[in-house]
């Protein structure tokens, strides 16, 4: 018999600033991924992505465009859980990565684009971050 099956949404934002992009650690910095979480009732993805990225980095973005959305299969605690992730594009307006929240990430940098690429533990994370420099790259975002 197969695991019963749930159905996860969430959202989540690649903040770019001055060339560089923002990232978090989890596992005490052994990974290190893009913001996201769950969307509260009644929130758009566009708020959750927002808030997200803000509890997270400590950092305050805009929402300059759409990024590809991910999805993926885990088995958590005996449930496979079906989840889609939708992110954004975020420009910079105000924070500090220091001010991440202590309780849910092990830290937030920021990184060049190479070293950001180079760093993301996550093949379907590093093609959303990917396409987002491609994206720049091609002179149609201006954070």
């Amino acid at each position: 018999m197969s695991p019963p099956v749930q159905y996860h949404h969430s959202a989540g934002g690649l903040v770019v600033n001055d060339g560089r992009i923002l990232l978090i650690s989890t596992r005490q910095g052994r990974r290190w991924q893009l913001p996201k979480g769950h969307l509260e009732p009644g929130e758009s993805s566009e708020q959750a992505a927002v808030r997200e990225v803000r509890e997270e980095t400590g950092i305050t973005g805009r929402i300059v465009g759409r990024l590809p959305r991910v999805k993926y299969t885990f088995v958590e605690r005996g449930v496979r859980i079906r989840k889609k992730v939708d992110y954004y594009l975020l420009s910079y307006i105000e924070g500090d990565p220091s001010d991440y929240d202590r309780d849910e990430v092990s830290g937030a940098s920021w990184f060049s684009w190479e070293e950001g690429l180079a760093t993301i533990s996550f093949d379907n994370e590093r093609r959303v971050v990917q396409a987002a420099r491609d994206t720049f790259l091609q002179g149609d975002a201006k954070p």
